[in-house]
């Protein structure tokens, strides 16, 4: 998989985490214009959190008692939103994937960052479509019509001394059997090898 395909990606990414963050930003603005209380708690609860940081750093006051004062805010801002039948989830970012929040990946507990579950299924999609196989329901061992190849033994032709059909009802066999010892590292693997265009 090249850089430029995940890099392409990870703009979709940004793009789509960016948008779900306006979203949310006008979902504030026509929600506070209903309820203008929420405004007031949330810029309590900013004006709080920066006022513990400069403090903490100050080393001026203890971390619990503003911890405390942003806890009951967030009460009564959740009381708030339960008595307007507002989920609290409507005041977070719709995120496509909750697991990245639209990053493409995840930081663990020690910091180091895994490529997410939904970007490694976009790039398996994105190599899936790009191999022509995305119409398998229709191109598969059982809709294989044999039939289309010459009956005919021609060696002089086909240097082979049994005719195309018999040749490719072969090969049919031998991929299934490959299929069906995929997981068998005893089993040799296939090599289909030809000019272009050839069938």
């Amino acid at each position: 998989m090249s850089n430029e395909i995940l890099n392409s990606l990870l703009k979709e990414y940004e793009q789509k985490k960016l948008k779900a963050e306006l979203d949310l930003e006008k979902r504030k603005i026509e929600l506070y214009k209903k309820i203008p209380q929420l405004q007031e708690i949330d810029d309590k609860i900013n004006n709080l959190a920066f006022k513990t940081a400069k403090n903490l750093l100050n080393n001026n006051s203890s971390f619990s008692d503003f911890q405390k004062q942003i806890e009951e805010l967030k009460y009564k801002k959740a009381c708030i939103l339960r008595d307007a039948n507002i989920e609290p989830n409507y005041l977070k970012p719709f995120y496509s994937c909750t697991k990245c929040n639209d990053t493409g990946y995840i930081t663990k507990n020690n910091y180091r960052t895994d490529m997410c579950s939904c970007l490694k299924q976009k790039l398996l999609d994105f190599s899936f479509n790009k191999s022509n196989m995305s119409n398998l329901e229709k191109e598969n061992f059982d809709t294989f019509d044999a039939n289309i190849f010459s009956d005919e033994v021609d060696v002089s032709k086909y240097k082979f001394n049994i005719s195309p059909r018999n040749n490719i009802l072969n090969i049919k066999q031998k991929c299934i059997e490959f299929v069906e010892n995929f997981d068998n590292l005893e089993y040799k693997n296939l090599l289909f090898t030809g000019n272009t265009g050839l069938r």
